[in-house]
């Protein structure tokens, strides 16, 4: 069965992945992505054309599900194949989602995320609006990860011992607790991120294959002090 454990400070835990609490940067997907390293930050137009909570929806939905189209989109969502087909050219106009090659026709398209990720900070912003754009953001790509979380959680409730161990055994939650400078915690993500390079990235394209089926992965370090020093 899954696990969800949680050492003390200085202790040793498991691997794979870790929950957590939201992080300043969120990086929703790095699926796909050929450079090593954090991915590119959006921009203030891109930022603004995402904030709105059903384009997040949709960004959210489509590395999960798989290509759609805005018929398909709409049927999950509870939109019009109308609003979604909106939305989704609004997404595409700052590459945030793209038509899928060779699939579809021009009645009824099918859109897929663009590879390579992408990294939303509330940092160094030119102004408060910015800021508080990003961090809503954020805020509701965690919301939507947390019911996911949740959403899997629950669903283990009835099943019996068998499909518990087939379809949960190879789940588990972990939570870390260190104490570390900030030069310990940032080597630390940047071996995650070679980590990502070397055993996520070639996982990418796998949709459709026998035996294949959806993942999330999780990988959180943030300090548990707010910017005073107060305890979260």
């Amino acid at each position: 069965m899954a696990t969800a454990r949680k050492n003390l400070p200085g202790g040793q835990a498991g691997r794979d992945s870790r929950s957590s609490a939201p992080l300043p940067r969120a990086v929703p997907d790095s699926a796909a992505s050929t450079v090593a390293g954090p991915p590119a930050e959006l921009g203030p137009a891109a930022l603004r054309a995402l904030a709105h909570p059903l384009r997040i929806r949709i960004l959210d939905l489509l590395p999960i599900r798989g290509p759609l189209t805005a018929s398909k989109l709409g049927e999950i969502v509870g939109e019009s194949s109308g609003s979604t087909s909106y939305h989704l050219r609004q997404l595409a106009k700052h590459g945030l989602v793209r038509e899928v090659e060779g699939k579809g026709t021009a009645r009824e398209r099918w859109w897929e995320r663009t590879p390579g990720g992408f990294s939303i900070s509330s940092a160094g912003k030119d102004s408060p609006a910015g800021r508080q754009t990003a961090e809503a953001v954020n805020m509701e790509f965690l919301r939507l990860r947390n019911e996911r979380v949740l959403a899997f959680a629950r669903a283990g409730q009835d099943a019996d011992e068998e499909t518990l161990e087939s379809w949960m055994g190879s789940a588990t939650f972990v939570t870390v607790n260190k104490w570390a400078t900030r030069e310990q915690a940032k080597a630390v993500v940047e071996a995650w991120e070679q980590f990502a390079a070397e055993h996520l990235d070639p996982l990418s394209g796998q949709e459709g294959n026998p035996g294949a089926v959806p993942f999330e992965i999780h990988f959180d370090v943030f300090p548990t002090i707010d910017p005073e020093g107060n305890p979260l």
